[in-house]
């Protein structure tokens, strides 16, 4: 039995996603990384409602991927404070908590968000 590494992710995701939801008092922190860019939400999965919604693709001269993606994180949690969001619920969404999504994580939290 051959499975790719999207299936393989995909079940690890469902796996994460069964265990944890994110509701109005304390949403979802959701990573995606595509080839070319990461892109970062916070939702409330009760009302089906994305609160705050940043990528790469809007941070500007910096080169390192992981500092690129502490800025994201940093920078999603500045947005996440000014709409009154201080705790969330982290959600790798499949990918290994190394590297970038670790990154992002870091950033968020010395941005000022609770996990």
């Amino acid at each position: 039995m051959s499975t790719t590494k999207v299936e393989k992710r995909n079940r690890r995701r469902n796996r994460i996603r069964a265990k944890i939801t994110g509701t109005s008092k304390v949403p979802r922190l959701s990573v995606f990384k595509s080839n070319k860019a990461i892109y970062v939400q916070i939702i409330d999965d009760e009302n089906g409602k994305t609160l705050v919604s940043y990528s790469s693709e809007k941070v500007k001269g910096e080169k390192d991927p992981a500092k690129k993606a502490q800025k994201i994180g940093s920078d999603l949690a500045k947005m996440a404070l000014e709409k009154k969001i201080k705790k969330v619920v982290f959600d790798r969404g499949g990918y290994i908590y190394t590297g970038k999504v670790k990154a992002i994580a870091d950033g968020a939290r010395e941005g000022g968000l609770e996990f």
